[in-house]
Protein backbone atom coordinates (compact mmCIF):
# COMPACT_ATOMS: atom_id res chain seq x y z
CA UNK A 1 0.00 0.00 0.00
CA UNK A 2 2.83 2.52 1.10
CA UNK A 3 4.47 1.78 -2.28
CA UNK A 4 1.13 2.70 -4.19
CA UNK A 5 1.09 6.09 -2.40
CA UNK A 6 4.77 6.85 -3.16
CA UNK A 7 4.24 5.69 -7.00
CA UNK A 8 0.41 7.79 -7.06
CA UNK A 9 2.59 10.72 -5.34
CA UNK A 10 5.69 10.65 -8.04
CA UNK A 11 3.37 10.71 -11.16
CA UNK A 12 0.72 13.59 -9.43
CA UNK A 13 4.48 15.07 -9.03
CA UNK A 14 5.33 14.70 -12.53
CA UNK A 15 1.81 15.83 -13.51
CA UNK A 16 2.37 18.96 -12.05
CA UNK A 17 5.68 19.49 -13.25
CA UNK A 18 4.33 18.79 -17.20
CA UNK A 19 1.56 21.53 -16.55
CA UNK A 20 3.43 23.61 -14.97
CA UNK A 21 5.84 23.56 -18.00
CA UNK A 22 2.83 24.48 -20.83
CA UNK A 23 1.40 26.91 -18.08
CA UNK A 24 4.73 28.43 -18.02
CA UNK A 25 5.63 28.29 -22.06
CA UNK A 26 2.27 29.66 -22.75
CA UNK A 27 2.65 32.52 -21.06
CA UNK A 28 6.38 33.54 -22.12
CA UNK A 29 4.69 33.48 -25.96
CA UNK A 30 2.10 35.40 -25.27
CA UNK A 31 3.88 38.26 -23.47
CA UNK A 32 6.31 37.79 -26.30
CA UNK A 33 3.09 38.63 -28.82
CA UNK A 34 2.10 41.39 -26.17
CA UNK A 35 5.47 43.29 -26.53
CA UNK A 36 6.58 42.49 -29.91
CA UNK A 37 7.35 45.75 -32.73
CA UNK A 38 3.61 46.31 -34.59
CA UNK A 39 5.56 45.69 -37.56
CA UNK A 40 7.00 41.97 -36.94
CA UNK A 41 2.72 41.06 -37.52
CA UNK A 42 2.30 41.99 -40.76
CA UNK A 43 -0.76 44.25 -40.31
CA UNK A 44 -0.81 47.62 -41.49
CA UNK A 45 -1.91 50.21 -39.03
CA UNK A 46 -2.11 47.75 -36.28
CA UNK A 47 -3.51 49.48 -33.24
CA UNK A 48 -2.35 48.26 -29.38
CA UNK A 49 -5.61 46.85 -28.57
CA UNK A 50 -5.22 44.50 -31.74
CA UNK A 51 -1.84 43.64 -30.82
CA UNK A 52 -3.44 42.45 -27.37
CA UNK A 53 -5.95 41.15 -29.11
CA UNK A 54 -3.20 39.00 -30.45
CA UNK A 55 -1.71 37.87 -27.51
CA UNK A 56 -4.93 37.25 -25.49
CA UNK A 57 -6.22 34.91 -28.54
CA UNK A 58 -2.89 32.91 -29.02
CA UNK A 59 -2.86 32.73 -25.09
CA UNK A 60 -6.70 31.35 -25.62
CA UNK A 61 -5.59 28.86 -28.25
CA UNK A 62 -2.68 27.35 -26.60
CA UNK A 63 -4.84 27.23 -23.11
CA UNK A 64 -7.32 24.89 -24.80
CA UNK A 65 -5.46 22.71 -26.94
CA UNK A 66 -2.76 22.12 -24.22
CA UNK A 67 -5.00 21.70 -21.35
CA UNK A 68 -2.54 23.56 -19.23
CA UNK A 69 -5.54 24.43 -17.23
CA UNK A 70 -9.19 23.09 -17.33
CA UNK A 71 -10.66 24.38 -20.81
CA UNK A 72 -13.54 26.70 -18.89
CA UNK A 73 -10.76 28.23 -16.29
CA UNK A 74 -9.10 29.57 -19.90
CA UNK A 75 -12.68 31.07 -20.59
CA UNK A 76 -13.26 33.10 -17.43
CA UNK A 77 -9.38 34.03 -17.68
CA UNK A 78 -10.02 35.44 -21.29
CA UNK A 79 -12.91 37.70 -20.40
CA UNK A 80 -10.94 38.63 -17.28
CA UNK A 81 -7.80 39.63 -19.05
CA UNK A 82 -10.14 41.51 -21.28
CA UNK A 83 -11.59 43.66 -18.84
CA UNK A 84 -8.31 44.39 -17.62
CA UNK A 85 -6.47 45.26 -20.40
CA UNK A 86 -8.51 46.06 -23.31
CA UNK A 87 -11.80 47.49 -22.41
CA UNK A 88 -13.01 50.65 -21.86
CA UNK A 89 -12.61 50.35 -17.95
CA UNK A 90 -9.04 48.65 -17.93
CA UNK A 91 -6.39 49.79 -15.64
CA UNK A 92 -5.37 53.24 -16.39
CA UNK A 93 -1.59 52.73 -17.19
CA UNK A 94 -2.30 50.36 -19.91
CA UNK A 95 -4.36 53.08 -21.61
CA UNK A 96 -2.38 56.18 -20.99
CA UNK A 97 -1.51 57.26 -24.14
CA UNK A 98 1.51 59.12 -22.47
CA UNK A 99 2.98 55.50 -22.42
CA UNK A 100 2.12 54.73 -26.29
CA UNK A 101 3.61 57.56 -28.08
CA UNK A 102 2.45 57.82 -31.97
CA UNK A 103 -0.29 54.93 -30.94
CA UNK A 104 -3.75 54.95 -32.55
CA UNK A 105 -6.05 57.44 -30.52
CA UNK A 106 -9.65 58.23 -31.06
CA UNK A 107 -12.12 60.65 -28.69
CA UNK A 108 -14.85 58.90 -26.23
CA UNK A 109 -18.30 60.32 -25.92
CA UNK A 110 -17.12 62.19 -23.30
CA UNK A 111 -14.67 63.70 -25.37
CA UNK A 112 -11.81 61.95 -23.47
CA UNK A 113 -8.87 60.93 -26.11
CA UNK A 114 -8.07 57.28 -25.92
CA UNK A 115 -6.82 54.77 -27.04
CA UNK A 116 -8.23 53.35 -30.62
CA UNK A 117 -10.21 49.99 -30.17
CA UNK A 118 -11.07 50.22 -27.10
CA UNK A 119 -14.18 47.63 -26.31
CA UNK A 120 -17.01 48.34 -23.69
CA UNK A 121 -16.82 46.94 -20.25
CA UNK A 122 -20.31 45.90 -20.68
CA UNK A 123 -19.99 44.16 -23.91
CA UNK A 124 -17.15 41.77 -22.43
CA UNK A 125 -19.04 41.24 -19.55
CA UNK A 126 -22.43 40.35 -21.54
CA UNK A 127 -20.77 37.06 -22.87
CA UNK A 128 -21.81 35.75 -19.62
CA UNK A 129 -25.94 36.09 -20.23
CA UNK A 130 -25.50 35.74 -23.98
CA UNK A 131 -28.89 34.90 -25.66
CA UNK A 132 -26.95 31.36 -26.67
CA UNK A 133 -25.92 30.95 -23.24
CA UNK A 134 -29.47 31.04 -21.60
CA UNK A 135 -30.47 28.72 -24.49
CA UNK A 136 -28.37 26.30 -22.92
CA UNK A 137 -29.23 26.79 -19.63
CA UNK A 138 -32.64 25.51 -21.03
CA UNK A 139 -31.69 22.66 -21.89
CA UNK A 140 -29.28 21.72 -19.09
CA UNK A 141 -32.36 22.36 -16.78
CA UNK A 142 -34.76 20.27 -19.14
CA UNK A 143 -31.75 17.61 -18.65
CA UNK A 144 -31.35 17.91 -14.93
CA UNK A 145 -34.96 18.09 -13.96
CA UNK A 146 -35.43 14.59 -16.16
CA UNK A 147 -32.84 12.66 -14.56
CA UNK A 148 -34.00 13.66 -11.33
CA UNK A 149 -37.32 12.31 -11.70
CA UNK A 150 -36.89 9.51 -13.70
CA UNK A 151 -38.69 10.86 -16.52
CA UNK A 152 -35.44 10.22 -18.97
CA UNK A 153 -35.95 6.17 -17.45
CA UNK A 154 -39.80 6.35 -18.17
CA UNK A 155 -39.26 7.66 -21.62
CA UNK A 156 -36.44 5.46 -22.71
CA UNK A 157 -38.25 2.55 -21.67
CA UNK A 158 -41.09 3.34 -23.74
CA UNK A 159 -38.96 4.48 -26.55
CA UNK A 160 -37.06 0.98 -26.96
CA UNK A 161 -40.12 -1.25 -26.13
CA UNK A 162 -40.94 -1.14 -30.24
CA UNK A 163 -37.23 -2.58 -31.35
CA UNK A 164 -38.76 -5.68 -29.77
CA UNK A 165 -35.49 -7.98 -28.92
CA UNK A 166 -34.20 -9.54 -32.56
CA UNK A 167 -30.48 -7.74 -31.97
CA UNK A 168 -29.84 -5.87 -34.98
CA UNK A 169 -33.03 -4.19 -34.55
CA UNK A 170 -32.28 -3.28 -30.55
CA UNK A 171 -28.50 -2.00 -31.71
CA UNK A 172 -30.48 0.57 -34.35
CA UNK A 173 -33.29 1.24 -31.50
CA UNK A 174 -30.51 1.87 -29.17
CA UNK A 175 -28.75 4.08 -31.31
CA UNK A 176 -31.83 5.77 -32.40
CA UNK A 177 -33.25 6.61 -28.70
CA UNK A 178 -29.55 7.78 -27.48
CA UNK A 179 -29.35 10.40 -30.71
CA UNK A 180 -32.90 11.49 -29.48
CA UNK A 181 -31.61 12.36 -26.30
CA UNK A 182 -28.70 13.73 -27.32
CA UNK A 183 -30.78 16.58 -29.13
CA UNK A 184 -32.15 17.87 -26.02
CA UNK A 185 -29.75 16.49 -23.22
CA UNK A 186 -26.00 16.55 -22.35
CA UNK A 187 -24.07 13.98 -24.17
CA UNK A 188 -22.52 12.88 -21.55
CA UNK A 189 -25.87 12.61 -18.80
CA UNK A 190 -26.98 10.17 -22.14
CA UNK A 191 -24.29 8.40 -22.64
CA UNK A 192 -24.32 7.54 -18.63
CA UNK A 193 -27.95 6.57 -18.58
CA UNK A 194 -28.06 4.46 -21.65
CA UNK A 195 -24.86 2.43 -20.46
CA UNK A 196 -26.77 1.80 -17.09
CA UNK A 197 -29.88 0.11 -19.92
CA UNK A 198 -26.94 -1.72 -21.46
CA UNK A 199 -25.33 -2.85 -18.52
CA UNK A 200 -27.99 -5.78 -17.48
CA UNK A 201 -27.41 -6.95 -21.33
CA UNK A 202 -23.74 -6.90 -21.30
CA UNK A 203 -24.25 -9.32 -18.06
CA UNK A 204 -26.28 -11.67 -20.33
CA UNK A 205 -24.31 -11.86 -23.09
CA UNK A 206 -21.64 -14.48 -23.61
CA UNK A 207 -17.83 -12.87 -23.43
CA UNK A 208 -16.99 -14.34 -27.18
CA UNK A 209 -20.26 -11.97 -27.96
CA UNK A 210 -18.61 -9.84 -30.87
CA UNK A 211 -22.07 -7.87 -30.76
CA UNK A 212 -21.22 -6.44 -27.42
CA UNK A 213 -18.29 -3.91 -29.02
CA UNK A 214 -21.13 -2.87 -31.31
CA UNK A 215 -23.64 -2.36 -28.62
CA UNK A 216 -20.74 -0.30 -26.45
CA UNK A 217 -19.79 2.04 -29.79
CA UNK A 218 -23.45 2.32 -30.15
CA UNK A 219 -23.29 4.79 -27.28
CA UNK A 220 -21.07 7.23 -28.46
CA UNK A 221 -21.89 7.21 -31.57
CA UNK A 222 -25.77 8.20 -30.96
CA UNK A 223 -24.33 10.77 -28.97
CA UNK A 224 -22.37 12.65 -31.27
CA UNK A 225 -23.99 11.99 -34.33
CA UNK A 226 -28.02 12.77 -32.42
CA UNK A 227 -26.15 16.11 -30.85
CA UNK A 228 -25.89 17.79 -34.40
CA UNK A 229 -29.76 17.32 -34.59
CA UNK A 230 -30.75 20.61 -32.60
CA UNK A 231 -29.33 24.05 -31.83
CA UNK A 232 -28.75 22.69 -28.10
CA UNK A 233 -27.54 19.32 -28.69
CA UNK A 234 -24.04 20.14 -28.40
CA UNK A 235 -22.05 23.48 -27.52
CA UNK A 236 -20.27 23.81 -31.35
CA UNK A 237 -23.65 24.45 -32.44
CA UNK A 238 -24.91 27.41 -30.01
CA UNK A 239 -21.45 29.25 -30.65
CA UNK A 240 -21.92 28.70 -34.50
CA UNK A 241 -25.69 30.08 -33.88
CA UNK A 242 -24.57 32.58 -31.94
CA UNK A 243 -21.47 33.92 -34.03
CA UNK A 244 -24.12 34.35 -36.80
CA UNK A 245 -26.65 36.32 -34.70
CA UNK A 246 -23.66 38.41 -34.03
CA UNK A 247 -23.16 38.49 -37.64
CA UNK A 248 -26.34 39.23 -38.75
CA UNK A 249 -27.87 35.99 -40.26
CA UNK A 250 -30.41 34.65 -37.68
CA UNK A 251 -30.83 30.50 -37.73
CA UNK A 252 -34.22 29.19 -35.78
CA UNK A 253 -34.61 26.46 -34.18
CA UNK A 254 -37.08 24.44 -36.16
CA UNK A 255 -34.80 26.20 -39.33
CA UNK A 256 -31.75 24.21 -37.84
CA UNK A 257 -33.56 21.34 -37.45
CA UNK A 258 -35.09 20.78 -40.86
CA UNK A 259 -31.69 20.72 -41.87
CA UNK A 260 -29.84 18.77 -39.71
CA UNK A 261 -32.50 15.95 -39.02
CA UNK A 262 -32.37 14.19 -42.25
CA UNK A 263 -28.27 14.03 -42.03
CA UNK A 264 -28.16 13.00 -38.43
CA UNK A 265 -30.52 9.93 -39.53
CA UNK A 266 -28.92 9.07 -42.67
CA UNK A 267 -25.31 8.73 -40.71
CA UNK A 268 -27.01 6.66 -37.78
CA UNK A 269 -28.12 4.69 -40.55
CA UNK A 270 -24.59 4.16 -42.05
CA UNK A 271 -23.33 3.52 -38.65
CA UNK A 272 -25.42 0.65 -38.11
CA UNK A 273 -24.57 -1.04 -40.61
CA UNK A 274 -20.98 -0.57 -40.30
CA UNK A 275 -20.72 -1.78 -36.76
CA UNK A 276 -23.45 -4.60 -38.21
CA UNK A 277 -20.62 -5.08 -40.47
CA UNK A 278 -17.37 -5.21 -38.12
CA UNK A 279 -19.06 -6.66 -34.73
CA UNK A 280 -21.61 -9.47 -35.92
CA UNK A 281 -24.10 -10.57 -33.44
CA UNK A 282 -23.82 -14.45 -32.70
CA UNK A 283 -26.76 -14.03 -30.45
CA UNK A 284 -30.16 -13.47 -32.14
CA UNK A 285 -32.15 -11.93 -29.26
CA UNK A 286 -31.60 -9.54 -26.78
CA UNK A 287 -33.34 -8.71 -23.33
CA UNK A 288 -33.47 -5.12 -21.62
CA UNK A 289 -34.27 -5.30 -17.62
CA UNK A 290 -34.45 -1.15 -17.54
CA UNK A 291 -35.79 -0.71 -13.53
CA UNK A 292 -36.98 2.55 -12.38
CA UNK A 293 -37.99 5.35 -14.11
CA UNK A 294 -40.97 8.63 -13.00
CA UNK A 295 -43.42 8.51 -10.07
CA UNK A 296 -46.94 8.82 -10.54
CA UNK A 297 -47.66 11.97 -9.15
CA UNK A 298 -48.20 15.86 -10.17
CA UNK A 299 -44.57 17.17 -10.42
CA UNK A 300 -44.03 14.10 -12.97
CA UNK A 301 -47.46 15.10 -14.93
CA UNK A 302 -46.07 19.03 -14.39
CA UNK A 303 -42.47 18.09 -15.34
CA UNK A 304 -43.86 16.22 -18.84
CA UNK A 305 -46.53 19.45 -19.52
CA UNK A 306 -43.41 21.88 -19.43
CA UNK A 307 -40.80 19.54 -21.25
CA UNK A 308 -43.87 19.36 -23.82
CA UNK A 309 -44.46 23.04 -24.08
CA UNK A 310 -41.22 24.23 -24.31
CA UNK A 311 -40.42 21.70 -27.30
CA UNK A 312 -43.54 22.85 -29.22
CA UNK A 313 -42.84 26.55 -28.72
CA UNK A 314 -38.65 26.09 -29.89
CA UNK A 315 -40.97 23.91 -32.88
CA UNK A 316 -43.19 26.77 -33.73
CA UNK A 317 -40.49 29.47 -33.22
CA UNK A 318 -41.43 31.27 -36.08
CA UNK A 319 -45.65 30.54 -35.63
CA UNK A 320 -45.38 32.37 -32.25
CA UNK A 321 -43.26 35.15 -32.64
CA UNK A 322 -40.85 33.90 -29.57
CA UNK A 323 -37.32 33.41 -30.33
CA UNK A 324 -35.91 30.24 -29.07
CA UNK A 325 -33.64 31.97 -26.04
CA UNK A 326 -36.41 33.50 -25.11
CA UNK A 327 -38.45 30.17 -25.14
CA UNK A 328 -35.36 28.29 -23.34
CA UNK A 329 -35.89 30.71 -19.99
CA UNK A 330 -39.40 28.82 -20.09
CA UNK A 331 -38.40 25.53 -17.64
CA UNK A 332 -35.78 27.26 -15.85
CA UNK A 333 -38.77 29.85 -14.28
CA UNK A 334 -41.33 27.31 -14.59
CA UNK A 335 -39.70 24.15 -12.61
CA UNK A 336 -38.30 26.93 -9.78
CA UNK A 337 -41.95 28.42 -9.47
CA UNK A 338 -43.49 25.02 -8.88
CA UNK A 339 -40.46 23.84 -7.15
CA UNK A 340 -39.02 21.13 -8.97
CA UNK A 341 -35.67 23.11 -8.81
CA UNK A 342 -34.53 23.94 -6.13
CA UNK A 343 -31.46 25.70 -4.96
CA UNK A 344 -29.09 22.10 -4.31
CA UNK A 345 -30.15 21.23 -8.12
CA UNK A 346 -28.72 24.37 -9.35
CA UNK A 347 -25.39 23.84 -8.10
CA UNK A 348 -25.12 20.53 -10.27
CA UNK A 349 -26.23 22.57 -13.92
CA UNK A 350 -23.11 21.72 -16.19
CA UNK A 351 -21.74 25.19 -15.47
CA UNK A 352 -17.79 24.78 -17.12
CA UNK A 353 -19.86 24.11 -20.26
CA UNK A 354 -21.46 27.90 -19.95
CA UNK A 355 -18.44 29.76 -18.79
CA UNK A 356 -16.47 27.58 -21.59
CA UNK A 357 -19.20 28.78 -24.22
CA UNK A 358 -19.02 32.94 -22.44
CA UNK A 359 -15.33 33.03 -23.06
CA UNK A 360 -15.76 31.75 -26.99
CA UNK A 361 -18.40 34.30 -26.99
CA UNK A 362 -15.69 37.43 -25.41
CA UNK A 363 -12.95 36.34 -27.84
CA UNK A 364 -15.18 37.20 -30.72
CA UNK A 365 -16.24 39.75 -29.79
CA UNK A 366 -13.42 41.24 -29.04
CA UNK A 367 -11.34 40.38 -32.40
CA UNK A 368 -14.72 42.39 -33.76
CA UNK A 369 -14.29 45.51 -31.78
CA UNK A 370 -11.14 46.28 -31.33
CA UNK A 371 -10.56 46.02 -35.15
CA UNK A 372 -8.77 43.04 -35.52
CA UNK A 373 -11.14 41.16 -37.34
CA UNK A 374 -11.87 43.59 -40.42
CA UNK A 375 -7.47 43.96 -40.11
CA UNK A 376 -6.79 40.31 -40.54
CA UNK A 377 -9.54 40.64 -43.57
CA UNK A 378 -8.34 43.67 -45.20
CA UNK A 379 -4.25 42.25 -44.73
CA UNK A 380 -4.97 38.75 -45.89
CA UNK A 381 -5.82 38.10 -49.52
CA UNK A 382 -8.73 35.85 -48.98
CA UNK A 383 -10.50 36.31 -51.82
CA UNK A 384 -7.41 34.52 -53.64
CA UNK A 385 -8.09 31.14 -51.68
CA UNK A 386 -10.09 28.73 -53.72
CA UNK A 387 -13.36 28.40 -51.55
CA UNK A 388 -13.37 24.78 -51.10
CA UNK A 389 -9.71 24.36 -49.77
CA UNK A 390 -10.86 26.82 -47.37
CA UNK A 391 -14.10 25.23 -46.49
CA UNK A 392 -13.07 21.60 -46.05
CA UNK A 393 -9.83 22.69 -44.80
CA UNK A 394 -11.01 23.90 -42.08
CA UNK A 395 -13.57 21.66 -41.04
CA UNK A 396 -10.52 19.33 -41.31
CA UNK A 397 -8.43 21.26 -38.90
CA UNK A 398 -11.53 21.96 -36.39
CA UNK A 399 -12.36 17.69 -37.01
CA UNK A 400 -8.74 17.07 -36.04
CA UNK A 401 -8.21 19.71 -33.32
CA UNK A 402 -11.58 18.35 -31.32
CA UNK A 403 -10.07 14.79 -31.88
CA UNK A 404 -7.68 15.52 -29.05
CA UNK A 405 -9.33 18.55 -27.42
CA UNK A 406 -13.02 19.46 -25.96
CA UNK A 407 -14.83 20.13 -29.28
CA UNK A 408 -16.24 22.93 -27.79
CA UNK A 409 -12.66 24.53 -27.24
CA UNK A 410 -12.05 24.05 -30.54
CA UNK A 411 -15.49 25.54 -31.96
CA UNK A 412 -14.81 28.32 -29.85
CA UNK A 413 -11.06 28.72 -31.05
CA UNK A 414 -12.12 28.46 -34.60
CA UNK A 415 -15.34 29.86 -35.07
CA UNK A 416 -14.41 33.66 -34.63
CA UNK A 417 -11.48 33.08 -37.11
CA UNK A 418 -14.31 31.72 -39.84
CA UNK A 419 -16.28 34.41 -39.08
CA UNK A 420 -13.21 37.03 -40.57
CA UNK A 421 -12.66 34.55 -43.28
CA UNK A 422 -15.82 34.60 -44.29
CA UNK A 423 -16.22 38.02 -44.43
CA UNK A 424 -12.89 38.13 -46.89
CA UNK A 425 -14.02 35.88 -49.20
CA UNK A 426 -18.43 36.80 -49.58
CA UNK A 427 -18.39 36.81 -52.75
CA UNK A 428 -16.53 33.47 -54.01
CA UNK A 429 -18.94 31.56 -50.73
CA UNK A 430 -22.07 33.41 -51.67
CA UNK A 431 -22.94 31.23 -54.30
CA UNK A 432 -22.63 27.91 -52.01
CA UNK A 433 -24.32 29.18 -48.80
CA UNK A 434 -22.39 32.46 -47.42
CA UNK A 435 -20.76 32.23 -44.23
CA UNK A 436 -23.09 29.90 -42.88
CA UNK A 437 -22.14 27.43 -44.92
CA UNK A 438 -18.27 27.86 -43.25
CA UNK A 439 -19.48 28.14 -39.78
CA UNK A 440 -22.06 25.22 -39.47
CA UNK A 441 -19.10 23.19 -41.37
CA UNK A 442 -17.14 23.77 -38.48
CA UNK A 443 -19.89 23.46 -35.63
CA UNK A 444 -20.64 20.01 -37.12
CA UNK A 445 -16.83 18.75 -37.87
CA UNK A 446 -16.43 19.07 -34.22
CA UNK A 447 -19.13 16.58 -33.40
CA UNK A 448 -17.66 14.78 -35.72
CA UNK A 449 -14.69 13.83 -33.68
CA UNK A 450 -14.54 10.70 -31.85
CA UNK A 451 -11.84 8.50 -32.31
CA UNK A 452 -10.11 8.16 -29.34
CA UNK A 453 -11.30 7.82 -25.70
CA UNK A 454 -10.28 11.14 -24.73
CA UNK A 455 -12.27 12.64 -27.67
CA UNK A 456 -15.79 13.35 -25.71
CA UNK A 457 -16.91 12.34 -22.59
CA UNK A 458 -19.67 9.47 -23.74
CA UNK A 459 -16.50 7.77 -25.44
CA UNK A 460 -14.98 7.68 -22.22
CA UNK A 461 -17.89 6.17 -20.99
CA UNK A 462 -18.03 3.34 -23.65
CA UNK A 463 -14.45 2.88 -22.75
CA UNK A 464 -14.98 2.17 -19.72
CA UNK A 465 -16.71 -0.87 -20.16
CA UNK A 466 -14.04 -2.61 -20.53
CA UNK A 467 -15.47 -4.15 -23.94
CA UNK A 468 -13.81 -1.44 -26.76
CA UNK A 469 -10.42 -1.37 -27.39
CA UNK A 470 -8.77 1.96 -28.33
CA UNK A 471 -7.63 0.59 -31.70
CA UNK A 472 -11.55 -0.72 -32.21
CA UNK A 473 -12.87 2.85 -31.53
CA UNK A 474 -10.14 4.85 -33.47
CA UNK A 475 -11.17 2.71 -36.24
CA UNK A 476 -14.83 2.97 -36.09
CA UNK A 477 -14.68 6.96 -35.23
CA UNK A 478 -12.49 7.14 -37.96
CA UNK A 479 -14.58 5.76 -40.58
CA UNK A 480 -17.86 7.22 -39.17
CA UNK A 481 -15.87 10.58 -39.38
CA UNK A 482 -14.81 10.66 -42.72
CA UNK A 483 -18.34 9.56 -44.26
CA UNK A 484 -20.36 12.17 -42.09
CA UNK A 485 -17.83 15.35 -42.87
CA UNK A 486 -18.46 13.64 -46.37
CA UNK A 487 -21.98 13.99 -45.88
CA UNK A 488 -22.16 17.36 -43.99
CA UNK A 489 -20.46 19.23 -46.47
CA UNK A 490 -21.81 17.79 -49.47
CA UNK A 491 -26.03 18.52 -48.09
CA UNK A 492 -24.24 21.85 -46.93
CA UNK A 493 -23.35 22.79 -50.19
CA UNK A 494 -26.50 21.72 -51.72
CA UNK A 495 -28.52 23.53 -48.64
CA UNK A 496 -26.50 26.85 -50.18
CA UNK A 497 -26.59 26.47 -54.07
CA UNK A 498 -30.30 25.80 -53.35
CA UNK A 499 -30.74 29.16 -51.59
CA UNK A 500 -32.03 27.63 -47.89
CA UNK A 501 -29.24 29.03 -45.86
Amino acid sequence: METRNQESKSFASQFDVVRFIKITAVLILSLLLWNLPSACFGIPGITVIEQRMISIFAFAALMWITEGVPAWVTSVLIIVVMLFTVSDSAISMLIDLNNYAGAATEVNSKGVEQLQGLIPYKDIIAAFADPTVMLFMGGFILALVASKSGVDVSLARVMLKPFGTRAKVVLFGFMLVTAIFSMFVSNTATAAMMLTFLAPVFRTLPENERGRIALALAIPIGCNIGGIATPIGTPPNGIAIGALKDAGINIGFLDWMIMMVPLMLVILIISWALLLNLYRFSSKHLEFKIEGGAKNNWQTKAIYVVMALTIFLWMGEKIFGINSYVVALFPVGAFTALGIVTSEDIKHIDWSVLWMVAGGFALGTGMRQSGLARAMVESIPFSEFPVFLVLIGAGLICWTLSTFISNSASAALMVPILITVGEGMKDQLEPIGGVTTLVVGLALSASFAMALPISTPPNAIAYSTGLVKTSQMSKVGLIVGVISLTLAYTLLIIYGKLGIF
